[in-house]
This record gives C-alpha cells, sequence and structure tokens, in this order.
C-alpha cells in the first residue's frame, strides 16, 4: 500500500484526534478495507471491523447492518461519486472521518495503474461540513494539519504552511 512513504504524521494526528473525540474501547466500522491504521487502532485498544472492498457507491450492506458505536471513515469519502448515500445509511449515532483537501496549486489525485486509488472528490472544508449536515450529521469537533514533504521547488514550500488533512467528529441529528 505505502511502497516509498509511510504516512506518519497523518496516522499520529488521527490517532490523537480520535482517541480526544471517543476513547477506546470503543467499537468500531472502518469504511474500506483493512490497512496499517486498522492495526494501529487495534493496539491502541479499539476494537475494529472493516469493510471488505465493496464498492460503495453501489453497496451500502456493511454500514446498513452493522450498528457500531462509532464509524470511521479515513480517506475514504473523495473516492465515492456519492459520499452522501453513504452518510445517510450509516446506522451508529457518531463518525470520524477525514479527506484530504483541495490543493489550489495541486490537482486532484489520479493513480495511472490502480482503478481504485483515485479522488474524485477533493473538498474544501467547508463542502465537506455541507456535504455531512446535509446527510443529517451534526459536526462537533474539527481539525486540520498540514503535510510537508521532503522535496525541493515552490509546491513542497507551499505544502509547508496549506493544511491538507481535515478530520471531523459528529453525531447524528436527533
Amino acid at each position: 500500500m505505502y511502497e516509498k512513504t509511510f504516512p506518519d504524521k497523518r496516522y499520529r494526528e488521527t490517532l490523537q484526534f480520535l482517541e480526544n473525540v471517543a476513547p477506546p474501547p470503543a467499537r468500531i466500522l472502518d469504511l474500506g478495507v483493512r490497512n496499517p491504521f486498522s492495526e494501529i487502532m487495534e493496539k491502541a485498544g479499539y476494537k475494529v471491523t472493516n469493510t471488505t472492498g465493496e464498492d460503495l457507491d453501489l453497496d451500502q450492506s456493511a454500514v446498513q447492518t452493522t450498528e457500531p458505536e462509532l464509524v470511521t471513515a479515513f480517506e475514504i469519502f473523495e473516492h465515492l461519486l456519492a459520499p452522501f448515500n453513504v452518510l445517510q445509511e450509516i446506522k451508529a449515532d457518531k463518525i470520524v472521518a477525514s479527506v484530504p483537501l483541495k490543493l489550489w496549486f495541486s490537482p486532484a489525485y489520479k493513480s495511472k495503474t490502480d482503478m481504485w486509488d483515485r479522488h474524485y472528490h477533493e473538498f474544501e472544508d467547508w463542502q465537506f461540513d455541507w456535504l455531512l449536515e446535509k446527510a443529517g450529521w451534526e459536526i462537533k469537533k474539527r481539525h486540520k494539519w498540514t503535510n510537508p514533504v521532503k522535496k525541493i521547488g515552490l509546491r513542497p514550500l507551499l505544502r509547508l504552511f496549506t493544511p491538507r488533512y481535515y478530520i471531523v467528529y459528529a453525531e447524528r441529528k436527533k
């Protein structure tokens, strides 16, 4: 999954946020296949179940048939054509979700070799907030952070102070 780089900062920021809003041992349905962060959450004391790689645009049965305490979606919604549908179908009352933010100086990410590894959406923070609110969620906490890269150039310089990731904790509106 990570050929040359491991997202240490992203994982550290994500775990700190998760532990702050939903301390272990919560039962989590993590949208997306099992990955290194699934193991990090388990080591922190969470009970994690992942979806199995189904196309969540077409098949929401995983979120319709499970009732975890919390759903997590870390860098998933940007890959979906219609994340609104998945957000509406979630049975849990709490969600922690993160997305990469749209960077004005960089085009949307698109893998040339993996059809699943493409971003249909790259959100601005207000767009992601609106999506969640329209799907029936109330945001309780937010956090953004940068993702500097060890390269020389204008874009790497801009990445030093331009937020790249956005994470929210939201609860289902009553």
